[in-house]
Order: structure tokens, then sequence, then C-alpha cells
């Protein structure tokens, strides 16, 4: 039996229907050469508690036209749950791939794409990591100088890393 991670970002679902499905049309060829188990690691947006490097400078800059001071960008709520749309994503994602007859279960992480790939592939054995993103980590000049996250995953897993995203990814020279 094979083993595979997959890595969320996003909705499967949504993504999958953007790449006109590429995700799952995958993982349906996968099941029918073989039985598959798939673990679906959804990655909670931890950034997104956090002021941007720009809002902070805005803040500032705001600051300095006025005399009073200038109010930064709040937080999140206490009461809002950051796991929530990570969990619905996994459960959803899961809840579809035992449709198709891939046995699934999920996990949550708040760490970033790298931390959190080397962390559950440090604990456990995978045959290949598919990242199913709508996005991309990294800026532009890391992308150029292959140093984002997905270039990372690329240079430990090579061929065994499959990666579906709407964001620009660099091509891979193998």
């Amino acid at each position: 039996m094979k083993r595979y991670l997959l890595v969320l970002d996003t909705d499967l679902l949504a993504l999958d229907e953007e790449l006109d499905l590429g995700p799952i049309g995958y993982l349906v060829e996968r099941q029918e050469q073989e039985q598959c188990e798939v673990v679906v690691l959804s990655l909670a947006d931890s950034g997104q508690t956090k002021p941007s490097s720009l809002e902070l400078l805005l803040g500032g800059a705001t600051s300095h036209s006025n005399y009073a001071p200038a109010k930064f960008p709040a937080a999140s709520r206490p009461d809002h749950d950051v796991n929530a749309a990570p969990e619905h994503r996994m459960n959803r994602a899961v809840r579809h791939l035992t449709t198709i007859g891939c046995q699934a279960s999920g996990l949550i992480s708040d760490e970033d794409l790298v931390k959190a790939v080397d962390a559950e592939t440090r604990g456990h054995d995978y045959d290949e990591v598919i990242l199913a993103t709508s996005g991309h980590d990294g800026s532009w000049l890391a992308r150029t100088l292959h140093l984002d996250p997905i270039r990372h995953l690329e240079r430990r897993w090579g061929k065994n890393l499959t990666v579906f995203t709407t964001g620009p990814v660099t091509q891979v020279d193998n």
C-alpha cells in the first residue's frame, strides 16, 4: 500500500476545480493502480493573526503625519478560532478521499509549509508528498534564487514531490 502526505493550504475541491481535476484525478489514478493511504496535512495560516510588515509600515507612516498616535492593525478577536478553516478543509478532503476509495486521515499544523512537512515526514514514512496550494510562500526574489519553500521541498523529495498550485512556480530541473 502506498502512503501519501497531501499538504493543503486551501480547499481541495475548489483548487481541483480550478486546475481541471488535477489533484483529485492524480489521487484517483494512484488509487486505481494500488490501494493508497492519504494523510491530509492542513496548514493553518498563523500569519493572519499578526500584522504584516506593510501594515506596520503604513501604521508607522500614519503616525508621522499626525500628532496623535497611529492605530496599528489589531490582532484577530480572542474568540476567533484560527483552526476552524483548516479543520473544515481537512475534514472535507478526508471525506472526499474516502469516497474515491483511499484510506484517509488528517491533521492540522500551524507551522509554515517546510517545517510542517519536515515534522510530519520525520516521524512517519511516506512514498510521496503532494502539495496542493492556491498560493506560493516566498517572495519573487526567493523564487528567483530557488530559496522558496517549494524549492526547499523539491531538493529534499525530488521526484517524490508533486505540486498542484495556482501560484507562480519556477520550472523544476530534474
